[in-house]
């Protein structure tokens, strides 16, 4: 019986990001690019609302990779190789599933039925409304005819910009994320050496 809940929630998905994509290319006739960016923002976006209305968190992380991979789809749409391939090592490979090893090693197994994030929805669903007001304005205030072509990052001058003038960055936030990893892995057997 849960299979064909988890085919029918997957045939759901699929229509919600399929049905934009749909209206961009045949009712607005635009092309298979805009149609695309149509589907990964909706997947984005089903994705950063699942992230902030489950309950578990397990599934929110899983979620959030969801989005990370939606935005890095339009990473690559519009033209950003570099940034899309950068999206995927670092937010994807890196702090995501680092949230998900501090989740499993720190969260104690019998979690509270009401999450502490949970509880601010209305202040958050405020913010929300705000943002999007915001961004509704910026967007209806661009001039979208501007610029016909999509603007094509040349990959070799942006990696060699990055990694020979930023090179102590990257070092840095390496060495963060190693830290992140030590403290999770610290926390967690400091719980059970309690606990015991």
């Amino acid at each position: 019986m849960r299979a064909w809940l988890y085919l029918l929630a997957a045939a759901i998905a699929g229509a919600i990001v399929t049905t934009p994509a749909l209206f961009v290319l045949i009712l607005l006739g635009g092309s298979f690019n805009d149609a695309l960016v149509a589907s990964l923002a909706t997947l984005m976006l089903t994705a950063g609302i699942a992230v902030v209305t489950m309950r578990d968190i397990i599934r929110c992380g899983l979620a959030m990779i969801v989005c990370f991979c939606a935005l890095a789809g339009l990473y690559v749409t519009l033209g950003a190789p570099m940034v899309a391939a950068a999206q995927v090592i670092v937010y994807i490979g890196a702090i995501s599933v680092l949230i998900l090893f501090a989740i499993m090693l720190t969260q104690d197994k019998v979690a509270p039925s009401r999450l502490v994030f949970q509880t601010q929805a209305a202040p958050a669903a405020v913010a929300a409304i705000i943002v999007a007001v915001l961004v509704s304005v910026a967007a209806a205030g661009t001039n979208w005819g501007a610029m016909g072509e999509h603007v094509r990052i040349a990959t070799n001058d942006l990696a060699n910009l990055l990694f020979e003038q930023y090179t102590l960055a990257f070092e840095a936030v390496s060495v963060l994320l190693l830290a992140a990893v030590i403290g999770g892995v610290f926390l967690a057997k400091r719980e059970k050496d309690q606990s015991a």
